[in-house]
């Protein structure tokens, strides 16, 4: 794909300022930004507090962590805007070595579920290694990028190299098993190559490689045969089995009870222990009860413009991977909160993946804002101040 061309001086030329303080940045990203959080502390609390109190005895336990995980996020995320960020440059391999050790190392903690996607801090809580993936492959494909940027066309430095770190990551998330994770830090990898310069065609070809390989895995292998059957055929499935279709089925109905405007703040139904975990992946079928079909299309224009604005910043970054690095991170969002609306309406089969700024986790909460803090960051170092 062809893009603004960013001058790009060599790393070990880059000067790099450690802290940028008082230089301006993009404030209306920041406040889309913050209105965005708070609506999700919100709309988390609505979802949540029912199944705080009957599971934890206390109607406030999730958002309360949820708030402690809000402020340690936005701590890292006004640090990470007054740091310079050429210097995650220097660090972008460094970072994708400690993602790919934290995969391996989460397939040794034992489950007793058999899925393995945490990795428990004493008195932290746990650390999901697929969201330091997600930020290490941005990185580290923002800096490969931004090196080779005038033979990205060429199979050996705009393909294979990218293809390596992209599968590596991808088969170690699989492992998890994390269906999700994989499939986001496929489409991101995928998106960031086709933006760089890599080769049209390779590009469509893995895609259509991967394809075929998943129909191989569904068709012959038989994986995850049971979440495409329940997405194909979701009603037929809920009479004949309801555990295997329940959480899909309670989603839809929470999404259609709510109307246009919806049933109010707070007066979701399908919270009342029908809907199994709303504060997490599916607490946008909650907001779509108790705001309508307003307010889920409010929050998605919300999220929209979140988006156009980082793509702003890239197109005003002073370098090339500056650009790459913002597009990578807006790239993210977009298609992270894509995938878990299309999850919650059954466009596609339920995958687990988490909604930006909305869904309960510490992981993803702290990650998320202190990738924004980046995006400011560059913002701060713009060749073309946005009004």
């Amino acid at each position: 794909m062809a893009t603004a061309e960013k001058k790009e001086t060599p790393l070990k030329k880059k000067k790099t300022r450690l802290f940028f303080i008082g230089e301006s940045f993009d404030a209306p990203f920041l406040i889309l930004l913050l209105v965005l959080l708070t609506i999700g502390l919100a709309c988390m609390f609505s979802a949540s507090y029912v199944n705080a109190y009957y599971r934890e005895d206390d109607s406030y336990f999730y958002i309360k962590k949820q708030l402690i995980f809000a402020a340690v996020g936005i701590a890292a995320m006004l640090i990470c805007s007054c740091i310079d960020y050429h210097i995650w440059h220097q660090l972008s391999l460094p970072i994708l070595g400690i993602s790919v050790i934290l995969l391996i190392v989460v397939l040794f903690i034992p489950t007793s579920d058999g899925v393995q996607r945490w990795i428990p801090l004493p008195g932290l809580g746990n650390i999901q290694p697929s969201e330091v993936a997600k930020f290490g492959l941005i990185l580290v494909f923002a800096h490969m990028i931004s090196l080779n940027h005038k033979q990205m066309g060429k199979i050996t430095k705009g393909y294979l190299p990218f293809m390596a770190v992209l599968v590596l990551l991808c088969l170690l998330t699989i492992l998890e098993p994390h269906l999700s994770g994989t499939i986001l830090i496929f489409a991101i990898g995928l998106v960031m190559m086709f933006v760089g310069g890599t080769n049209i065609l390779l590009a469509v070809g893995t895609v259509l490689l991967c394809g075929g390989a998943v129909v191989f895995m569904i068709a012959v292998l038989g994986y995850e045969q049971d979440r495409i059957e329940v997405w194909l055929n979701i009603f037929e499935v809920y009479e004949n089995n309801r555990d295997q279709a329940w959480q899909t089925m309670q989603s839809l109905y929470a999404i259609g009870s709510g109307g246009l405007m919806g049933q109010g703040f707070g007066n979701s139904r399908q919270k009342h222990l029908f809907l199994p975990e709303p504060q997490n992946d599916f607490v946008f079928a909650i907001v779509c009860e108790e705001l309508g079909f307003v307010g889920a299309v409010l929050i998605i224009v919300l999220f929209a413009v979140l988006v156009w604005r980082g793509f702003g910043i890239a197109m005003h970054s002073p370098d090339k991977f500056g650009f790459m690095l913002a597009v990578g991170l807006s790239v993210q969002i977009a298609i992270q909160v894509a995938l878990n609306i299309a999850v919650v309406t059954n466009l596609l089969p339920n995958t687990g993946i988490s909604l930006p700024f909305f869904s309960y986790g510490g992981s993803s909460l702290i990650m998320l804002l202190g990738q924004m803090g980046i995006l400011l960051s560059i913002s701060r170092q713009s060749t073309n101040k946005q009004s």
